[in-house]
């Protein structure tokens, strides 16, 4: 019998391959993804046809974690970390994303920074 942790690893890598078989960012409209752990919560542009990080921020990123206080809730924060992404990508000149949710899904955490960017100003 399979070991539990590896069938749950492969079918995660399933949904992340179908979800990513049908996006790709370029430098006007680059990919906005969305990735999690435990504590934290961290956002990318990417540019994938140079495949190049255009920004990055994470809930333990020092401009976010000057606005979360000590009782935030994750939910809370990563809609924080969506705003915050968003006025760096309207400081570089990007208003149009296309939005990577990768094997997780939209819920929680996930759909906080997708309404937090787009009450930012970014458009999916």
């Amino acid at each position: 019998m399979a070991d539990k942790n590896v069938v749950k690893a492969k079918k995660a890598e399933r949904r992340r391959r179908r979800v990513r078989g049908t996006i790709a960012g370029t430098a006007q409209v680059p990919r906005l993804t969305v990735a999690k752990s435990l504590n934290n919560t961290i956002v990318q542009l990417i540019d994938d046809v140079s495949q190049v990080t255009l920004l990055y921020t994470a809930t333990n990123s020092k401009a976010v974690s000057e606005k979360l206080g000590k009782k935030t809730k994750k939910t809370d924060a990563a809609r924080i970390v969506g705003e915050e992404l968003a006025r760096q990508a309207k400081d570089k000149g990007i208003v149009q994303v296309v939005f990577d949710r990768n094997q997780y899904r939209y819920h929680g955490r996930i759909k906080a920074v997708a309404e937090g960017a787009r009450k930012g100003g970014l458009k999916f």
